[in-house]
């Protein structure tokens, strides 16, 4: 009988897979995550009076107030409450749309 003998191992090949593997893992999963965060601090900073919002605690509002770091929302008539910009979710869609 003839024995076979085992394939030379790449010693390196381990270590190449780690780097391969974070890689993948940037493209999937950290790239749009920041992407999708840029994109809420953009619309956060460009906020205005009359701009629709929904908190991330699913209140929805219309923003009559700016003052630094917190808004002032009207949640309905005659109520207004104040958040901070960090609490903003993301915009209404307008009915239009």
């Amino acid at each position: 009988m003839f024995f076979q003998q085992p394939a030379a191992q790449n010693p390196l090949g381990p270590f190449l897979m780690f780097p391969i593997i974070l890689g993948i893992f940037y493209l999937i999963v950290l790239r749009p995550a920041r992407k999708r965060q840029k994109k809420l601090q953009e619309m956060v900073d460009n906020l205005k009076t009359g701009d629709k919002i929904i908190t991330t605690g699913g209140l929805l509002g219309t923003v009559v107030g700016l003052r630094g770091d917190r808004l002032q929302v009207r949640i309905a008539e005659n109520v207004k409450v104040e958040i901070s910009r960090n609490a903003v979710a993301s915009m209404q869609e307008s009915d239009a749309e």
